[in-house]
């Protein structure tokens, strides 16, 4: 399995609504509930009215398209990860899963140890 590493910046923001947010931004994740509006994008597209924002976020890509029969692939990586003690933030789209984590360096040694073949 390949392993994309996005090489900029990211930040998991809670804004009040979608009206500054650019959804053509090149990376652009939103989440709506009846509690809260959630953004991932990169940290230079974060909007300025943001409520709360984290950032310091490293993303991982898995490469092609996931067919959604197959079973297990982010949680493989995620019990990699989580055994060299690195959190993740989780976004799946249609095509594929992306992972983020605040340690990029623990993230890309424990994935290649664990046999994953990552993109740098």
């Amino acid at each position: 399995m390949r392993i994309k590493v996005i090489e900029e910046s990211f930040s998991v923001c809670k804004v009040a609504d979608y009206s500054r947010v650019d959804l053509n931004a090149p990376y652009c994740f939103i989440g709506n509930t009846p509690d809260e509006r959630s953004l991932v994008c990169r940290t230079c597209d974060v909007p300025g009215d943001t409520i709360e924002r984290d950032d310091g976020w490293s993303a991982f890509m898995i490469e092609g398209i996931l067919e959604f029969s197959l079973i297990g692939i982010l949680s493989g990586i995620a019990g990699v990860l989580a055994s060299a003690g690195i959190g993740i933030f989780a976004i799946s789209t249609f095509n594929t899963d992306y992972i983020l984590v605040k340690d990029r360096e623990g993230a890309i040694a424990a994935l290649a140890d664990a046999g994953y073949d990552l993109l740098l």
